[in-house]
């Protein structure tokens, strides 16, 4: 199965997946909008989308997990995969402590979607 993870955010979208065969979670990408990444999903075949969610870190739910929320759902109109939600607190931060040359958005959505996998 090929995973997509997302770290959805309001200028950006990082990217990270997973092909099948392979146990590594790969950066892979930042796009603009929710058109360009529908098309990418549909072009690399993907199977299943975790998107991060920010809940409060007194574990409720708040604006911004409203809006991804939101997100999730016309993005799921657009391509009619299956999407999990996999709890973003902290990916920003373990984000910043990992190193090289990607962006902070697809090292986001690298440790949301190894959070995800690691729990399966």
């Amino acid at each position: 199965m090929n995973y997509l993870g997302i770290d959805y955010g309001k200028k950006r979208i990082g990217l990270a997946w997973v092909q099948e065969g392979l146990d590594v979670v790969l950066p892979f990408g930042v796009v603009k909008d929710i058109d360009e990444l529908a098309k990418l999903i549909k072009k690399e075949k993907i199977d299943k989308i975790v998107v991060g969610l920010p809940i409060g870190l007194d574990g409720k739910e708040n604006e911004n997990t409203r809006r991804v929320k939101k997100f999730a759902d016309e993005l799921k109109n657009k391509i009619n995969l299956p999407i999990e939600f996999e709890d973003e607190r902290f990916s920003s931060r373990q984000a910043d402590s990992m190193g090289g040359d990607v962006s902070r958005d697809e090292k986001a959505a690298m440790v949301i979607l190894s959070s995800y996998i690691d729990s399966l």
